[in-house]
């Protein structure tokens, strides 16, 4: 039986223990607040796994216009323009605001920031923290504040399973713990998940992190968009552990190089060599594995000895493999990152249906486009916390109702999905792969079971991949790769998703007759 959580009723109820998800709860304070995450805080958010940091123009020599058209130009024409310039222009502020919670960012020796350089950067313009621990020391900062913060409500060990929703407006919140299900009235929702990579076999996110806030909103019958548009990090640790180690691209930014088993620099006759967009080294590196190399990021020269000090975290999982970065190249490969596409929001972060907000990850604001530039995502997060906060604030609290005891979904087990999306939705992708993963996800998305959330989600971005017959930033076909003259967002419910899917499965042979 479903239990009330009656005295929790009317408030904000926010879902998601990463950084979108305290950062707008700490905006929101005073006003009562929930905040669910479905473990302790920071044990599954991918931003405290963040090593390259905020990306802002606080340095003398750059500029917030400068810094737009650099994300305009990684995001290959699918930037809100508007959007963007919004958010990067509130990014120095942001840096300075997260100063004040405590976040002991580095500096140099007369106070000034110390800024590193990532890919598809023209300035030096990303705020690190304890060298390549940005994420570790931005969470630590956030939940320190969050646990003195009396306004917060903190439900540690609590899933949302899904929202319940009125006439396009959300009503209340269905959860779960340990004890059972329960219920929290409310008509203010924000969903702050995070990410998809959890869904893929090869990724450096959480295994926790596999679109259950796309789920949610998807049931509710909110708008997703851009979901086909996924970012592939070239430079994971090629190691055994899942999820994979990351190396971040500061390090490319100090001067490490990519070679393979020859000492051939592979990337060294490109645009931008190895800081050209990450798409673009991702599908380098996954091409020259293919003809049978193997892959390694080189940072023997530059940083060289300086490796430890600059990049501690890095460094320690090396030599735990029994590498010294110093002087051992270190295995690389592509692995899923970041996704871009999420939920489709407005600029105050209001999805499609009333009540329901989304930050962070999860949220589609269009600042990424089809190519998220290096280190603007935990700065979205951050930026855009205190819009979605303002937009709550400001919205009323409406009628108290009594909830019907709706029965709770099983906890969701994205593991039935993750061979399919990796082998359909990778790098490099086809309109045959994305067919098969389409006909395997579509009877698992429509049966109520542990992988149906996970394979709704896997279809939606499926479908949308099938749609979108060109390349362009994180989408790659290999069947059209070419990129088409004018640039189109998508956008899909749960309701078109399945229609389309339906179509799709009817119109393709099915794997056995394939083969016969």
């Amino acid at each position: 039986m479903s239990t009330d959580v009656i005295d929790l009723s009317g408030r904000p109820v926010i879902i998601g223990g990463g950084a979108a998800g305290l950062m707008t709860a700490l905006e929101l304070a005073p006003e009562p607040v929930v905040l669910l995450s479905k473990s302790p805080l920071g044990a599954e958010a991918s931003s405290m796994w963040a090593q390259g940091g905020l990306a802002a123009a606080v340095g003398d020599n750059d500029s917030p216009a400068l810094h737009l058209a650099d994300t305009l130009a990684a995001g290959a024409g699918l930037c809100d323009e508007a959007a963007a310039g919004r958010i990067v222009d509130a990014a120095p502020a942001a840096v300075e605001r997260l100063a004040r919670l405590g976040v002991a960012f580095d500096r140099r020796a007369d106070g000034s920031w110390r800024l590193g350089l990532e890919a598809a950067h023209g300035r030096n313009r990303i705020v690190h923290a304890t060298g390549d621990g940005t994420g570790r020391e931005i969470m630590r900062a956030l939940i320190a504040a969050v646990r003195r913060t009396p306004s917060i409500t903190l439900l540690e060990g609590v899933e949302a399973r899904r929202l319940l929703v009125e006439d396009n407006a959300v009503r209340g919140v269905l959860a779960a713990n340990g004890r059972g299900p329960l219920t929290i009235a409310t008509n203010r929702v924000v969903i702050a998940t995070g990410g998809i990579g959890g869904l893929f076999a090869d990724s450096t996110n959480p295994a926790g992190c596999f679109g259950q806030g796309l789920a949610l909103a998807a049931h509710a019958g909110a708008r997703l968009a851009d979901l086909e548009f996924i970012q592939f990090h070239p430079t994971a640790f090629d190691g055994p552990s899942r999820p994979m180690p990351l190396l971040t691209e500061a390090i490319r930014g100090d001067g490490a190089v990519l070679i393979d088993e020859n000492g051939e620099r592979f990337m060294a006759d490109q645009p931008g060599a190895e800081l050209a967009p990450r798409d673009i080294v991702a599908r380098a590196v996954w091409r020259h594995r293919a003809t049978g190399h193997r892959t390694f990021l080189d940072a023997r020269l530059h940083p060289g000895a300086d490796f430890a000090q600059r990049y501690p975290v890095i460094s320690a999982f090396c030599k735990m493999a029994g590498i010294d970065p110093a002087s051992d190249p270190i295995p690389i490969r592509p692995a899923v990152h970041y996704h871009m596409g999420g939920i489709a929001v407005d600029a105050e972060g209001r999805s499609t249906v009333q009540g329901l907000w989304a930050c962070g990850e999860a949220a589609r604001t269009g600042l990424h486009g089809a190519n998220r530039l290096a280190s603007n995502s935990l700065m979205e997060a951050i930026v855009c916390a205190q819009w979605v906060a303002a937009s709550i604030g400001a919205a009323s609290e409406g009628p108290r109702i009594m909830l019907r005891a709706d029965a709770s979904p099983p906890a969701a087990d994205p593991s039935a999905v993750r061979p399919i999306l990796t082998h359909g939705l990778g790098v490099l992708r086809d309109r045959a792969g994305i067919a098969r993963a389409i006909r395997s996800l579509d009877p698992l998305a429509r049966r109520e079971s542990a992988a149906s959330d996970a394979a709704l989600v896997g279809l939606m971005i499926a479908v949308a991949a099938l749609k979108r017959e060109e390349s362009r930033g994180g989408h790659f076909r290999t069947d059209f790769p070419d990129t088409a003259a004018s640039a189109v967002p998508s956008s899909l419910t749960r309701s078109e998703a399945l229609a389309l899917s339906r179509d799709i499965v009817a119109s393709v042979p099915s794997v056995r007759s394939a083969r016969s």
